[in-house]
């Protein structure tokens, strides 16, 4: 498959056929994967091979509650666990939110998931000093979780790049022996898609992109 033609059609696939995915086919993704870049080269990534049942039950546990706070907060017609604007749904209402079964079964009953981790001691997080959430750490990690999906792709397989456990990393890495200085970036449910998509649909470059100044021209119209 054509590098385009990956990058157009790499989708976000939640919902996956019953057909394994040998530890040999993660490997090969993996193995293009690591080629990805990182800040000084350090290659701080640690990706967690996850199939068995109680931990697949475990990370249900860890994700429930954090689906239950993005659902109420989507019904109430905000961007969910953003931080700028302060959410004005109560722990009340979250906790009354019902969570579709699907949504947290399409997560973890892939036929393989992935945990990826980066290692903070070896990331240089220039933002650490700004008064806003940090984002810049995840320069050294995302190209590679980027990387892939991108070779799932390739592979005729597909997943997702999900986050809802990172609300309850303490518990996540005490189930699995995760050392301290390792943060959550990525978990990613991988298989063979029930469905290929092909078109995928997305801003034109003109409502994102301009010339020079945050209200300069539109770079072309």
């Amino acid at each position: 498959m054509e590098l385009y033609e990956v990058m157009r059609t790499t989708f976000a696939a939640r919902e996956f056929t019953d057909a394994p995915v040998s530890d040999e086919v993660i490997a090969n993704i993996l193995e293009q994967a690591r080629f990805a870049p990182s800040g000084g080269n350090r290659q701080g990534w640690k990706v967690l091979v996850v199939r068995e049942e109680a931990s697949r039950a475990k990370l249900g546990e860890l994700i429930e509650p954090q689906m239950q706070r993005y659902v109420a907060q989507v019904k109430a017609g905000e961007a969910p666990l953003n931080t700028v604007n302060p959410s004005q749904v109560s722990d009340a209402e979250i906790a009354q939110t019902q969570v579709p079964k699907t949504m947290l079964d399409n997560l973890t009953s892939a036929p393989v998931i992935l945990l990826v981790f980066v290692d903070l001691s070896v990331v240089a997080s220039f933002d650490s000093g700004l008064d806003r959430v940090g984002v810049i750490s995840g320069a050294s990690i995302y190209p590679f979780v980027w990387n892939i999906l991108l070779a799932a792709r390739s592979e005729g397989l597909g997943g997702t790049l999900t986050t809802f456990v990172a609300g309850a990393e303490p518990q996540l890495k005490d189930y699995f022996g995760v050392p301290d200085e390792m943060a959550f970036a990525a978990m990613i449910p991988l298989g063979q898609p029930v469905k290929q998509l092909t078109k995928l649909k997305r801003k034109p470059i003109a409502d994102f992109v301009t010339k020079e100044r945050w209200d300069g021209e539109n770079l072309i119209d």
